[in-house]
């Protein structure tokens, strides 16, 4: 019995599976609620869960889920025509080697380089909805960001979209391992995944004994006009606190607050780390932090601790976030990690 590698904590929570019997049965059709204590294995062609008395196996032709907005969908099993509508997604699908299944993407999804050959059908927010038409997807990927008027819109012309929102680690390790039930690529998934949680689980090994004291603290700055920081729900103040640090900007509440000049001097950051983007240009924030005579008796700046980091790394929820943690883990403690290279 092949067992999947990760619970699908988010999904699992709450997962229907609509099970169809086999042509020529007779049997009705049943929905069988699964839940994180009951699944034992899930692949696209059986499910078998254990209860007290009995297990029980059925032929699976389309998975019944709820997706991260709390939808229900319905997905057929192992979709063939895939589109993607965030960089995040299209880079877990071709993590999961679904590439040749890939029929559109995002002007934004630039990862791997292989991505960018595929049928752009829009930007980010916007949707080219005759070019999804064209492909005739059976499955589509999406985010937040589309849960007001592109996925209603996807909808209402019959298209299953499955919306991925993981906010913290192991919710990202959840969507790979759902992306990866639901497209039969379970023992790809399963093997990222593990290397995920193993090379989290160094990194949190490594600073488990420091004390608060010894937890230096860090401005991650998303933008430097104003300073934009991180709050304390976001997926990258969770790998500050893994790599050993403390989220200076957690005071101000959720989402990316504000900071004043004022206030990151009283804060007195020891580490600083500015997103960065591949582009001409890409490290204007950064050179802004640099630059700027009124932080320059912070202890970061003193110590020379002020680093950029590409924002594909730590902003994205795919499986390069954990080389983003591994990095932020040098920044914050060479001393543990080894210097930034």
């Amino acid at each position: 019995m092949k067992k999947v590698g990760l619970l699908l904590l988010s999904l699992l929570l709450s997962v229907s599976v609509l099970i169809i019997p086999a042509a020529g049965c007779m049997v009705e059709p049943e929905t069988e609620t699964l839940t994180k204590t009951d699944i034992r294995t899930i692949t696209s062609t059986e499910i078998i869960t254990e209860t007290i008395t009995e297990t029980i196996t059925e032929t699976v032709s389309q998975f019944l889920v709820i997706d991260d907005l709390g939808r229900e969908v319905a997905v057929p099993a192992e979709a063939m025509r895939i589109v993607s509508l965030a960089p995040s997604n299209t880079e877990i699908l071709f993590a999961l080697g679904l590439e040749d299944r890939v029929y559109g993407v995002t002007e934004w999804c630039d990862y791997p380089p292989e991505a960018m050959s595929k049928e752009k059908v829009g930007g980010y927010a916007d949707v080219d909805l005759e070019k999804i038409i064209a492909i005739n997807p059976d499955l589509i990927l999406a985010e937040d960001l589309h849960k007001a008027e592109v996925i209603p819109a996807l909808e209402d012309l019959g298209y299953p979209v499955l919306a991925l929102v993981p906010h913290n680690m192991q919710e990202v390790i959840d969507s790979i391992t759902m992306v990866g039930m639901l497209t039969g690529t379970s023992d790809t998934a399963e093997q990222i995944t593990d290397d995920m949680s193993q090379r989290v689980q160094a990194v949190t090994d490594a600073t488990a004994g420091l004390s608060q004291e010894d937890r230096l603290r860090v401005l991650y700055v998303v933008w430097h006009d104003p300073v934009m920081s991180v709050g304390s729900d976001t997926r990258i103040h969770e790998l500050i606190e893994i790599a050993g640090g403390t989220n200076i900007a957690e005071i101000g509440g959720e989402g990316y607050p504000t900071l004043s000049l004022e206030e990151i001097i009283s804060l007195n950051p020891q580490v600083i780390i500015v997103n960065t983007e591949d582009y001409e240009g890409g490290d204007a924030s950064l050179q802004a932090i640099l630059n700027e005579e009124r932080l320059s008796n912070v202890d970061a700046m003193v110590n020379g601790q002020v680093y950029g980091i590409n924002a594909d790394l730590t902003n994205r929820p795919t499986p390069r976030i954990v080389d983003g943690l591994e990095l932020m883990a040098q920044m914050i403690h060479p001393e543990l990690f080894g210097a930034v290279q």
